[in-house]
Parts: C-alpha cells; structure tokens; sequence
C-alpha cells in the first residue's frame, strides 16, 4: 500500500544544481483544493472504499516563504475490513518548488511508520538528512548527498505539475528520482500519449495526457500506476489506474476549487 502514494506524482528530468533544481510555477496558486473518490476491484467489483484531498497554500518554512502542500488518504469501512489505510504526507518547497522538508505518518494494515526528509544545497549538491519510524517503533537517521536534484512524493508532484507536455513524443520516458527515509527509487514515467477520460461519479469529461508511472525492482520493470492528467496549464490529475500486489485501484476526481487556470481541458 506504500506505493499507492507514490503513484499520484510524476516528474521533469534531472538537473545538477541547486539553481536548477527549482522550475517557474504556472500550474497552480495558494488556496487550490482537489478531491478524489478511490475505488479497489474487489471480485470483479468495482467498489468505492475511501477518499483523498489534497491542499496547497503559500506558507513559510524557517522563515523562508513556501508552499505547504499536504495530502490525506482515508480508507471507508469496505477497505477497513481488508486492509486499513490512514495516511497523510506534507511536504514544503520553495516557491519555485526546490523541496525543504518532506513527512509521511502512515497507518497501512497493522503497520504504522513516519517517513521524514531535510533538504538543504551546499555547494551545489542535493544533501538529505533522513529520519524513519519503523514499525516496531525503531528510529533510524541518516544522511545522503548527491549531485542531481531529489525529489519526494510530493514536491514531484508540485514540480510536474508544471512540466511541459507538448514536446514528448509516445513512448519517451523521463527519469524520476524520489527519496523516501531509506532509499531513492529507480523509476521513470513512460509517455503514452492523448485521450477523453470521463468520471466515475459523474458525467464530467477531460481531455488528459497519458502517463505510466515503472519501477524497477529485482531485474524487472513494472508499471505501479497509470494516470491522466488534463491536457491544460493546470496539469490536473482526473483519474488514475493503481496495479498493486494485492489487486487493482483506481482514483477519480471528485471537485476542486481554486484552481489558477481555466479548466480548458473540459469535454463537453
């Protein structure tokens, strides 16, 4: 269940520097709200079993201005019964979204754990400082330096909201790095092109961009999420297919609101 986190983000390629490590933010403003409805295939059913919101609002950091973007995944009743879920991820950037500080608390089964992550430049290098919880309770620090930009699960998210679409061609992929408390994913996205997405819960369409989101892991590639992002400045995720150990799931957006652009990626 771990990796249904990591599927709501996808990213830009690497930089080098700490100046590059940044990117102009166009796609979204402080204040935005996005709501979804999660959905797990159970015996060939298609069954709603939780929710998940996300906000984004200008903040301060060490008294450095910042964005705060948190992200809340509860499972319903239905999940409860199989498999019970209570996560909840924050994370600060800089306003041109370089990541500062990272925590996920996670309540996934029976198992509770705290990722968090610090992230400072010197010389021009990408250090984290690293702090993990594991489930017996156990502290484990650590710190990691490396010359190309890291992202987590949600400053990637916030930077590939920004990522220009119109360059790529079908089957390019882009690396993606992103850090947890204990290692750095060898993942990348896979483009797959254009198509109309409609709702779940409603009749609503979008116009979206296509991604697949792989890992690589004991020789093998594989695909953890596919998802549609609408084809407009705001980069909106609508909808996406989780491939998990354990069975399938989907996400369906369920409203948002103060978005920075004009919804142009609607069907009608």
């Amino acid at each position: 269940m771990k990796r249904i986190i990591v599927l709501w983000v996808f990213s830009m390629t690497l930089m080098s520097s700490f100046a590059q490590c940044g990117i102009e933010n166009t796609a979204f403003k402080s204040g935005e709200f996005v709501g979804y409805d999660l959905y797990f295939n159970w015996k060939f059913v298609w069954l709603k079993v939780g929710t998940a919101s996300m906000s984004t609002v200008q903040s301060h950091f060490k008294g450095q201005d910042a964005f705060r973007c948190s992200l809340i995944t509860r499972g319903n009743s239905k999940l409860d019964n199989m498999f019970i879920m209570r996560d909840t991820l924050l994370s600060y950037t800089t306003l041109d979204l370089e990541p500062l500080y990272y925590r996920k608390g996670a309540r996934e089964g029976k198992r509770y754990y705290v990722d968090e992550l610090w992230y400072t430049y010197p010389k021009g290098n990408c250090h984290l400082k690293t702090h993990e919880i594991n489930s017996r309770g156990e502290h484990y620090w650590k710190e990691l330096e490396y010359k190309d930009c890291i992202y987590d699960m949600m400053s990637v998210y916030l930077r590939a909201r920004n990522f220009d679409a119109s360059k790529l061609k079908v089957g390019d992929k882009i690396p993606l790095p992103i850090a947890d408390a204990s290692s750095i994913a060898n993942s990348w996205l896979k483009y797959n092109g254009v198509t109309n997405v409609k709702m779940k819960n409603s009749n609503a369409k979008f116009r979206c961009l296509v991604f697949s989101f792989i890992e690589r892991e004991d020789g093998k590639n594989h695909e953890l999420i596919r998802f549609y992002i609408t084809d407009d400045a705001n980069h909106l995720p609508v909808r996406l297919d989780m491939f998990l150990s354990f069975g399938s799931a989907k996400a369906y957006l369920t409203g948002y609101k103060g978005l920075r652009n004009e919804m142009t990626s609607k069907v009608d």
